[in-house]
């Protein structure tokens, strides 16, 4: 008895491991293909992929491409191969230098915001430890002990290292909030 085929539903797989392993074994599955077609139909074929992340996979019959069985062609043909082969490491050059800048100006627009973050909780920090003081003097005698307790604890686990950041030269500061303990 045959077995049945399962015909999958072609859309983007959402499962990241499950996606890069579908790729690698469906980019071999096609490589194979094409170097089948090209020896049984006497035909050439050249393959380029590019990856999720931008890798390159190329494949071609034409080992001239690759630099081998160069011996037969003329001068001519060699300076047509050398520039097919220019423009292509350009196209790929010019992919990979606009990925790189993408990436640049996406890590600088996140560095910003992680800027903006820190002198926030910077501020908001400095308007707690200046607050406590004077809330403090406002609460009734029963609650300034569990305050007092509550602004020790919060002090004890304020910190600040005034070591300087090799990056950006900013002070690094930690805050951990919670209730006291036995309270």
């Amino acid at each position: 008895m045959k077995p049945t085929s399962k015909k999958i539903k072609i859309e983007k797989i959402d499962n990241l491991p499950a996606r890069q392993v579908t790729y690698s074994k469906r980019r071999r599955g096609l490589l194979k293909k094409a170097g089948e077609l090209s020896v049984l139909c006497d035909c050439e074929f050249s393959v380029i992929i590019f990856s999720a992340t931008g890798k390159l996979c190329e494949s071609s019959s034409s080992r001239q491409m690759n630099g081998e069985d160069l011996e037969g062609l003329n001068i001519d043909e060699l300076q047509r191969l050398e520039k097919e082969i220019e423009g292509c490491l350009n196209r790929v050059n010019q992919t990979k230098e606009e990925k790189f800048s993408s990436e640049v100006l996406e890590l600088e627009a996140k560095g910003a915001e992680l800027m903006d973050a820190s002198n926030q909780l910077r501020q908001d920090i400095g308007m707690l430890s200046n607050g406590s003081v004077t809330f403090e003097s406002e609460i009734s005698t029963a609650e300034e002990g569990w305050l007092s307790e509550s602004a020790t604890n919060a002090s004890s686990c304020l910190s600040t290292d005034s070591s300087l950041d090799d990056h950006s030269g900013t002070d690094t500061l930690s805050l951990k909030l919670g209730l006291p303990y036995g309270g």
